[in-house]
């Protein structure tokens, strides 16, 4: 059995720091300060070993460790560099939410960093069985954060959906991982993909249904149609302080863990599984647009902007050669929606449930900060040119474009134009509009919050204008 520490040690940085702060606050009752450091020790120790996995495993040849279980090569360091990062962002943005929920804001800050720790092993896994191992650790903490204020019916509603619907997701999943181990008669990734690739099946009946089955649990992960019902009430009943953190790392292990599998396991397939995939992202961008046009509350609008940006990011997976442009716009995509449910808890507050698109009326005038951030936010994800959205969509159209869908290029491009609507209504209501009379006040944004928001504008502007290193970078963090 070869062994590779460093191919653990991000996960092993978040259990250490897990293990930490449960047994000294149990203990010991140290407060906020405490749940801090440990964020801290966890979430840095764990971004410093990707980096270390990058530095010695990018431009090279990458390895499976722990009797082939593990994956140590460019895509898992970057979904390291990735996850972590953003794991951070969310906590400082969640910062009040956790303070007031009192002894059990330890509890809360646990779940994230567990949470953290299932999506990086999500891509990192280098068998069928701890992916879906991995899956369950991301996938549960999601579920308890989803209803963790217990003050609000809606959040317990949306908890109870989002498991329900999850563990359907998980049970379709595996039964997908069961049909692909008896037409393959393996579980090891790369191992499913060299018999693939050395094997002539005159009947893929049973391995078809697997891989079919495979990205339909995915697809419910990452939101994307028909697998998108739960997206709208879940994001509108959690907290707004841990959404935008369920927003961001749920399409970053799912895609990761989806391209994964589609270009190692599944690459002999391509022809099988590329139409599929590329009729559930044509689906996702036209069903999630038209759905957010005629909503009033932001939160469930955001859910839709969701599900439309997983058939963006789609696009990229119909050819074998979009790896790059997905991690752009993943990257680029879970900082805005970090910063974006910032702003929403800012304004709205942090356990706070439903958020009406009024409530965000006249927000130019009481905190011009929040406002310029969120306006920078939204025309990125709307596309518009110098943002890092649209750098992120016309990399996603050209693999499309490359991989001889053009037709789906053009679906994109109608859904990219008509989404700009909903998203210029919110920056109509900020600048436009008078605030409500019981909202007249001035805002006062935690620092933390303003960190957060001015952090996801910088990047939005910076990979908008200049993204050609990032993008260089990139070649770098391909699947093994």
């Amino acid at each position: 059995m070869s062994l590779d520490f460093l191919s653990v040690a991000p996960v092993v940085a978040i259990t250490v720091a897990v293990v930490l702060l449960l047994m000294v606050d149990v203990q010991w009752s140290p407060g906020s300060k405490w749940w801090a450091a440990a964020a801290v020790l966890g979430i840095g120790g764990g971004t410093v070993a990707s980096a270390i996995q990058w530095a010695t495993h990018r431009g090279v040849e990458g390895g499976s460790y722990f009797s082939d279980m593990i994956f140590i090569d460019g895509f898992s360091a970057f979904a390291g560099l990735i996850v972590f990062p953003i794991s951070g962002l969310a906590l400082i943005a969640a910062w009040p939410l956790a303070r007031s929920l009192g002894r059990r804001g330890a509890e809360f800050v646990t779940l994230v960093l567990v949470a953290s720790a299932g999506a990086h092993l999500m891509a990192a896994a280098a068998n069928l069985i701890v992916l879906f191992i991995a899956l369950e650790i991301f996938s549960i903490s999601l579920y308890v954060l989803a209803g963790f204020t217990r003050k609000r019916p809606d959040s317990d509603e949306a908890a109870l959906k989002y498991f329900l619907l999850g563990a359907l997701a998980s049970a379709i999943f595996l039964y997908g991982v069961a049909l692909v181990f008896a037409g393959t008669g393996r579980t090891s990734i790369a191992a499913i993909g060299q018999f693939l690739d050395g094997t002539l099946i005159f009947r893929p009946g049973i391995l078809l249904a697997g891989i079919a089955l495979i990205i339909s649990g995915l697809a419910f992960k990452v939101a994307a149609v028909p697998f998108h019902a739960w997206a709208p009430d879940v994001y509108q009943g959690a907290p707004s302080g841990v959404t935008g953190f369920m927003a961001a790392t749920a399409k970053v292990a799912g895609f990761a863990a989806l391209a994964r599998l589609l270009t190692t396991a599944f690459e002999a397939r391509v022809s099988d599984w590329a139409m599929p995939v590329a009729a559930l992202s044509a689906a996702s961008v036209v069903v999630g647009v038209l759905l957010a046009l005629a909503q009033s509350d932001l939160k469930r609008m955001l859910a839709y902007s969701s599900v439309s940006h997983a058939g963006f990011i789609l696009i990229a997976l119909v050819g074998l050669g979009g790896i790059e442009a997905m991690w752009f716009y993943l990257a680029t995509y879970a900082v805005a929606v970090v910063g974006s449910f910032a702003v929403v808890a800012v304004v709205a507050g942090p356990a706070s449930g439903r958020v009406a698109l009024t409530d965000f009326a006249g927000l130019g005038r009481r905190s011009p900060w929040l406002a310029g951030g969120m306006t920078l936010m939204l025309l990125s994800m709307g596309g518009i040119p110098l943002t890092a959205g649209f750098v992120g969509k016309v990399a996603a159209f050209r693999v499309a474009i490359d991989a001889g869908y053009l037709w789906l290029v053009i679906v994109g491009l109608v859904a990219a134009v008509a989404g700009l609507f909903f998203y210029l209504r919110v920056i109509v209501l900020m600048y436009m509009q008078s605030p409500t009379p019981e909202a007249e006040t001035a805002i006062d944004a935690p620092r933390g919050s303003l960190l957060v928001v001015g952090v996801a504008a910088a990047v939005t502007v910076g990979l908008g204008v200049a993204p050609w290193p990032l993008l260089t970078w990139l070649r770098d963090a391909l699947p093994l």
